[in-house]
């Protein structure tokens, strides 16, 4: 075989299992068609973190009246934040692929695709390898309207030549409301569209609740309920119709409805590999495909589809294969955060998922800062507590530095803490974190509401 391992796929799951599969000895070999960083270093969490950042400097800047400052706010110039965007991508791209050369990776700037279990056609050279790891991550879907292709989706987004003056966001996951937060706080006319009575499914009630209204106070405009039917030209202009009968005339409209796992042209079927319906790649719990000797990381086979999940799959299987260390990587307990304005993060179990009965503590207010600032933002912190044995199994938070604070969270959660050990924690004053360990006063019971009714 040409190579002990290969990787399809230059992207945060593809290099760190090539990178430590060759710093164990391996012959690696990765192949990337597109660009080395893969989709969050290019076209996700990291050029849509710059962006929130923009938005949030804006407000900041009416915020520092109340504190004072007499700061005269200028307009905000799209292609400066665009080129200062690309600069620092590009600087992260070299350093994903240096950390290949420098481990000893052999890299292709190719596509790659199975001949068969052992044999890969990369940029039309056939390539021999003993496993094989499929990392080619996801890529984004339109809704199937007419008039889908006047719409851009979330990899077009980064390179907008002019900031839309309006805009139509349809969907309600990640990718929508993070963007809607950018384009309103830009000064764009944002319209936000989706089924959903509220946005962000899957997270707990309260947080998408209180979401939904500092968005709209953030001149946000939710069309909460509805989807749209069809999306025509007028001009540069598009005019989208929705379900209700409304009619929005907009500069672009943005699709945020969802991903799907990046296989196409991979040829799977000749290296036995099976998909889902969806095409997302199938894998037992070591990462292992229905091929003996290939595997799949990452967005591409949909479990979980967060960079750091995706970096640590691609560690543990490098490990596994190669390092003497087989270990696997528990999806319970994961961490995430919504870059939303104001951000989401949260850790364990919903509210909605807690056993009946957990304890249910929760606290809304204004942050110190907005005292000043007059801002109307708040604050939510909410803890879901096992009833028998007092461990807290949720953590769940909307509001400034939530994602900073949450991570924190998280390694007490993982660890069992207790709501004991929160309260014998002391706090630090004065900061919204110390919140989490001051709550004393039982909000209610989880599951009470669903039985009275």
């Amino acid at each position: 075989m040409d190579f002990d391992l290969f990787v399809i796929g230059g992207g945060s799951a593809g290099v760190r299992s090539a990178r430590i599969a060759a710093g164990y000895g391996a012959r690696v070999g990765v192949a990337e068609e597109r660009f080395w960083g893969g989709t969050c270093v290019n076209i996700g969490c990291v050029p849509k973190k710059f962006m929130v950042m923009a938005a949030e400097y804006g407000a900041q800047a009416d915020d520092a009246a109340g504190f004072g400052w007499n700061i005269t706010k200028g307009g905000h110039d799209w292609s400066q934040l665009i080129k200062a965007k690309d600069k620092e991508i590009s600087r992260l791209n070299g350093i994903y692929q240096r950390l290949l050369g420098t481990a000893g990776a052999t890299i292709f700037e190719a596509r790659a695709s199975f001949i068969d279990a052992h044999t890969l056609d990369v940029g039309g050279q056939r390539v021999t390898a003993e496993r094989i790891i499929i990392a080619t991550g996801g890529h984004p879907t339109r809704l199937d309207i007419p008039g889908a292709e006047l719409g851009i989706v979330s990899d077009d987004v980064f390179y907008l030549p002019n900031m839309p003056k309006r805009i139509a966001i349809i969907g309600s996951g990640y990718i929508a409301v993070e963007f809607a937060g950018v384009f309103a706080g830009l000064g764009a006319e944002t319209h936000l569209i989706y089924r959903q009575p509220l946005p962000l499914r899957g997270f707990d009630a309260d947080l998408r609740a209180s979401l939904a209204e500092q968005m709209a106070g953030n001149g946000v405009i939710l069309h909460a309920g509805n989807t749209p039917v069809s999306i025509t030209a007028d001009g540069a202009a598009r005019r989208v119709a929705l379900a209700d009968g409304q009619v929005l005339d907009v500069d672009v409209v943005f699709f945020a409805t969802g991903r799907a796992a990046n296989v196409k042209g991979l040829n799977l079927q000749a290296a036995g590999v099976k998909t889902k319906p969806s095409g997302a790649v199938i894998v037992d719990e070591t990462l292992l495909t229905t091929a003996p000797n290939i595997y799949a990381i990452g967005d591409v086979t949909d479990r979980l589809n967060l960079t750091p999940v995706a970096t640590a799959e691609g560690h543990a299987v490098a490990d596994t294969l190669f390092g003497n260390k087989p270990r696997k990587v528990s999806l319970e307990n994961v961490p995430t955060a919504v870059f939303s304005i104001p951000p989401i993060a949260t850790v364990g179990i919903t509210e909605e998922q807690a056993p009946p009965g957990a304890k249910i503590f929760v606290t809304k207010f204004k942050p110190m800062r907005h005292q000043l600032s007059g801002r109307q933002r708040i604050s939510l912190m909410k803890l879901v507590v096992d009833a028998a044995t007092d461990q807290v199994l949720g953590v769940h938070m909307l509001g400034e530095d939530a994602p900073e604070i949450i991570q924190g969270m998280a390694v007490a959660v993982i660890a069992g803490a207790t709501k004991a050990d929160f309260d014998r924690t002391i706090g630090i004053h004065p900061t919204a974190a110390e919140e989490f360990v001051t709550l004393r006063t039982q909000t209610r019971v989880a599951g009470a509401a669903i039985a009275a009714e």
